[in-house]
């Protein structure tokens, strides 16, 4: 099955839970398998079946609750304020001893915010693909990667126990 164990590994991301995974991908395939005849060859079929995952997703029990407001706010002065020797979220994601720091700051997320993190940084995709794949302008995916890393950094600062910079 192609791209099996990307797809897992993004629904896992997603749901929090192996099973819930499992279900995911399964129905991903099903959807997948009946809907081949809409996919344009030529066009990019990593995106399209991860935009199937991913719409399966957000129409399922698991991904409706999952979704939650998130605030707008003023990331111009931030992004001014921030100095260039300013750790990292991938300096302190490298620099964390426990994966399981990480992976607890990722749910906590906003699912918006998670699925165009793991897209860019655990499954290698360009910001055209991101794009393609949730369906948003390549300018949103940018901002939403922005705010995504910055949330990171915030909270494995505090899980570290050291201060914030915002």
């Amino acid at each position: 099955m192609p791209l099996f164990d990307s797809l897992y590994n993004f629904a896992g991301w997603l749901t929090g839970s192996d099973p819930e995974a499992e279900d995911l991908v399964q129905e991903t395939y099903l959807k997948a398998w009946k809907g081949f005849p809409s996919f344009q060859p030529g066009t990019n079929f990593r995106a399209w079946i991860f935009r199937i995952l991913r719409n399966t997703f957000l129409t399922s029990r698991c991904g409706l609750q999952a979704m939650r407001t998130v605030p707008l706010e003023d990331d111009d002065e931030e992004a001014a304020a921030q100095s260039p020797t300013m750790d990292t979220p991938e300096s302190i994601l490298l620099g964390h001893s426990g994966q399981a720091a990480v992976q607890a700051a990722l749910q906590k997320l906003p699912v918006i915010f998670r699925e165009v993190l793991v897209l860019c940084h655990v499954e290698e995709m360009s910001y055209q693909e991101i794009s393609q794949t949730v369906s948003i302008p390549v300018g949103t995916v940018m901002s939403r990667l922005h705010r995504a890393r910055r949330a990171m950094r915030r909270e494995l600062q505090q899980t570290q126990g050291g201060s914030t910079h915002d």
